[in-house]
């Protein structure tokens, strides 16, 4: 699946916490490949890359400066890779993204990371309702079992749901 030159990759909070050897979010390793190769195929098209942090407030998980907070360093960015911090689920909500977007006239964003059913989920119906043309990664967005669910559960349940409105297709498929 090819994108064209007004495409941007949004890479949604993959941050070091989200990794923590005692409660990993699914499939991290696997993860952490297909968003390098996602991020590879942007880089060499030229496309932007944009990086959601979410942030929290002191003590909690994703304390704002802490090292949980940080973005993975397996996918860390590059020099000139923008960074947008948000405080909800939304990534669009209160912060510079439809605005960073607009001024670089992307029309159509692929989606990866975390979590499946909060941020990714929250993001991504947004960006429906703005008007973006979307491409999830499907098999690069990840979170954990709840609900009496599992995580793979979870991430084919909201695949399901993205297809009603969003293009998905494995990371191997995307090319910029």
């Amino acid at each position: 699946m090819s994108t064209n030159s007004n495409s941007a990759l949004l890479v949604i909070d993959v941050q070091t916490a989200m990794f923590d050897e005692s409660n990993p979010v699914y499939n991290a390793d696997v993860l952490l490949e297909r968003i390098n190769g996602l991020l590879a195929k942007a880089r060499a098209a030229d496309v932007p890359v944009i990086y959601v942090q979410h942030n929290e407030g002191e003590g909690e998980e994703l304390e704002t400066g802490s090292p949980a907070w940080e973005i993975n360093a397996a996918i860390a960015p590059r020099e000139g890779e923008l960074r947008i911090q948000k405080y909800k689920p939304d990534s669009f909500y209160e912060t510079d993204l439809q605005r960073v977007l607009s001024e670089r006239g992307v029309g159509k964003l692929v989606i990866t990371g975390l979590q499946t059913d909060m941020c990714v989920n929250a993001t991504t119906t947004r960006a429906a309702e703005l008007g973006y043309e979307i491409i999830v990664a499907g098999d690069t967005h990840s979170t954990w079992g709840s609900g009496g669910l599992t995580a793979e559960e979870i991430i084919a349940e909201h695949n399901a749901r993205f297809s009603s409105f969003a293009q998905i297709s494995p990371a191997k498929d995307i090319e910029f």
